[in-house]
């Protein structure tokens, strides 16, 4: 029988991370299932699924806390109700002058609607012409069945003009 875990990961960032974390779980007989990993303001951060065999799971998670004295700090949290996707999957895009509250009240509208974010990067950047800083956010979001894509346009048009940025909805 196997054991499913995810893992959070963050860490002052340097080279080799990903080869030591990868290197641990397949010493312990762990397959890579997915990832999300990234560099934030001088920290690694990320997120995996991992799957081993259920023996092995006590070692690799005493294998972990070792790395902690390292710097790494890890997190792992059994999958085992793995929840199956259902519903459309629909991309949101936002671009505009940044200002706090944007993420929060896009978010809203997806609480609002039961939405559910599956994926979100965002970051910020300097207009070419003007320099003003300019937010960029793209989000894969789920509709449930309540929601028709027309309901989550009007709704996210109706709050761009307040945000004073683009939003576009596609499939």
């Amino acid at each position: 029988m196997n054991s499913t875990l995810v893992l959070t990961i963050i860490s002052a960032d340097r080279p080799g991370l990903v080869s030591q974390l990868s290197t641990v779980i397949a010493d312990h007989g762990g397959n890579w299932l997915e990832s999300r990993m990234t560099h934030l303001g001088g920290h690694f951060a990320g997120i995996l699924r991992i799957e081993l065999p259920a023996e092995q799971e006590g070692k690799l998670l005493t294998a972990l806390c070792a790395l902690e004295s390292q710097g790494l700090t890890i997190h792992t949290h059994s999958d085992s109700a793995a929840s199956a996707t259902s519903g459309q999957l629909v991309t949101v895009t936002v671009v505009g002058h940044d200002r706090p509250g944007i993420v929060r009240q896009i978010s809203q509208v997806f609480a609002e609607l039961r939405v559910n974010v599956e994926d979100l990067a965002s970051h910020c950047e300097s207009a070419p012409m003007s320099g003003e800083t300019h937010f960029h956010a793209t989000a894969t979001v789920q509709l449930p069945p309540t929601c028709s894509l027309d309901q989550l346009r009007q709704a996210l048009e109706a709050l761009a003009t307040d945000l004073m940025v683009d939003i576009n909805v596609r499939q």
